[in-house]
């Protein structure tokens, strides 16, 4: 046997494969392949892929990246092909996208991408995408005292409460946080049933108030509400002391467009059939879903402050919705950081406000001060971390105000339903 017989290394197995119409248009993919795979990868043309798929030597890929841009959706069909062969070996898909529309990237979800990363791709991402469709299938999910122990009843016709805010930093997460713990935890002999939709899909950050981890559960959801069941919807929640049940934002910064009225009319009504209360922090921009949840809602908090930057978004509102006819009457405005008891200037600062906007401001938050932030930060309620806070104090007696109103119209329903 010769020496170079000996010294020659065995070939490497690939273990993923880029697909696209031609990989070139996709440098940065190329790098960050070769910076995670080294040479452990290979590239498929769409022509090429479905044929290759078939072969054996597909058996030995771990998952495979799916590039496209906008000129692939003309035949969009191709690549669902391409998936759906992928997803019968067992092959992860990782979706790499570049100005594609949000319904085509839906309907790629829908059919078995398990990982979308957009394209410019942000650094690392492809790598910690790669991580998470191979994480291994004994890992749990979730820890056992965050998992979601409720079954479905669908047996409730529960208050629907969207908290909106008008200007950013102006509390809404606060409030709609808060507000479910209150309302969870109202009446300890017949505690309510208490559901938190986080529905600011970037940025949201229930889950950052009250320590629950983000899950690519809450994707898959969204991606696929069509077959949602109430199974499947309960499973995506996550509990906070097995007393409020969030659905969290998702893991990664998705288009608010990826999802649309139809889908947030399946989550909520799932959700309302299901719970007493459905508190939803909403985004602060207006996308096409908002009149669904505006509809939905039974009461809409919408959160402001004493400037300038909330009086000129609630006007903007108010004229949106009352162009298109919607419900503005809906709205109830909240003054967060509100002026003091002695603050005769405020009031009549308030008072001013509200009559140059024509609206009513019913609810006067004060300014909980730096422990708000503080107790945020440390992913507990305020009626755990700091009780005694004014503005805790003031979210209580707002939940038992809601709790009363829906309370006396359960009775009235009983009482008419007898006579």
């Amino acid at each position: 046997m010769s020496m170079t017989a000996v010294l020659q290394p065995e070939p490497q197995p690939i273990v993923a494969c880029t697909i696209s119409r031609d990989v070139q248009i996709f440098d940065l993919l190329i790098e960050d392949m070769e910076a995670t795979l080294g040479e452990n990868w290979g590239d498929l043309s769409f022509a090429d892929a479905l044929a290759f798929l078939e072969q054996p030597d597909a058996d030995q890929l771990e998952f495979v990246a799916v590039a496209l841009d906008a000129e692939d959706e003309a035949d969009l069909s191709l690549v669902l092909d391409i998936i759906s062969a992928a997803k019968a070996k067992a092959i992860k898909v990782i979706l790499i996208a570049e100005d594609v529309s949000p319904a085509s990237l839906h309907q790629l979800l829908r059919e078995g991408g398990d990982e979308f990363v957009p394209y410019p791709l942000p650094e690392g991402e492809l790598a910690r995408a790669i991580d998470r469709v191979l994480k291994p299938a004994e890992q749990p999910d979730v820890a056992p005292e965050i998992k979601n122990t409720f079954k479905a009843t669908g047996d409730r016709e529960g208050v629907v409460i969207p908290v909106h805010g008008m200007a950013g930093g102006t509390g809404a997460t606060t409030l709609a946080v808060n507000l479910a713990w209150e309302l969870a935890i109202i009446d300890k002999d017949n505690p309510p049933r208490v559901c938190l939709l986080d529905l600011d899909l970037q940025f949201g950050s229930t889950s950052t108030y009250l320590d629950l981890p983000r899950r690519e559960t809450v994707l898959e959801l969204l991606s696929d509400t069509d077959s949602m069941d109430s199974e499947a919807f309960m499973n995506a929640l996550l509990s906070y002391n097995q007393k409020l049940h969030v659905l969290t934002a998702p893991t990664d910064l998705i288009p608010l467009d990826l999802i649309g009225p139809k889908d947030i009319e399946r989550i909520i009504e799932m959700a309302r059939t299901n719970f007493d209360y459905v508190i939803i922090d909403m985004p602060s921009t207006m996308v096409e879903w908002s009149e669904t949840v505006l509809h939905a809602a039974h009461v809409y908090f919408a959160t402001l402050e004493l400037d300038m930057r909330s009086a000129q978004n609630t006007l903007r509102l108010k004229r949106a919705l009352q162009a298109e006819d919607l419900p503005f009457a809906k709205l109830r405005f909240i003054l967060n950081r509100a002026p003091g008891f002695t603050d005769l200037n405020g009031k009549s600062r308030v008072k001013r406000l509200a009559e140059s906007l024509g609206i009513s401001i019913e609810v006067l938050l004060p300014n909980g001060g730096v422990a708000v932030v503080q107790n945020a930060d440390h992913g507990v309620p305020m009626a755990e971390g700091i009780a005694k806070n004014a503005l805790r104090k003031e979210i209580a007696k707002l939940a038992k105000s809601v709790h009363d109103v829906a309370v006396a119209d359960v009775a009235k329903a009983k009482a008419k339903a007898r006579g």
